[in-house]
């Protein structure tokens, strides 16, 4: 099995170019990573425990769980920054703006990285769906 965590803070903080994550602590950055495999885990199915079949975390499956890292720790980040509301009145109107700046982990492709890593049973993507006349 390969050991956890697969990545370390540092490789978090030398891939990105965001000052909110190479500022941000490493034992923060920890529980990033360890989010981050966990994700990776559930999506794949598959948890790399043989030790044949896997002696270390193949490539790809690292690189993707420095994305993630990345995007859990920028949204982190962010939350603890700005609300995100922003207000402004006029005479008798009002309204609210939000001002969304989470990362969203749909924009990394994952799919690309991880499907060729993904178990027998797990059947993330496919839907079969058996419809009969009434």
């Amino acid at each position: 099995m390969a050991k956890r965590p697969w990545i370390t803070p540092s490789d978090v903080k030398s891939y990105t170019d965001i000052e909110l994550i190479k500022n941000r602590s490493p034992e923060k950055l920890k529980v990033d990573i360890m989010r981050a495999e966990q994700y990776v885990i559930n999506y794949t199915g598959n948890g790399f425990s043989d030790d044949n079949k896997y002696p270390q975390i193949p490539e790809p499956v690292r690189v993707a769980v420095i994305l993630i890292s990345e995007v859990f720790a920028y949204n982190a980040s962010t939350k603890d920054e700005n609300t995100g509301i922003k207000s402004e009145s006029f005479d008798d109107y009002s309204y609210t703006l939000f001002d969304s700046t989470e990362l969203s982990l749909s924009s990394l492709n994952l799919g690309d990285l991880l499907d060729e890593f993904c178990d027998e049973g797990t059947t993330r993507g496919k839907i079969n769906l058996k419809i009969r006349r009434l």
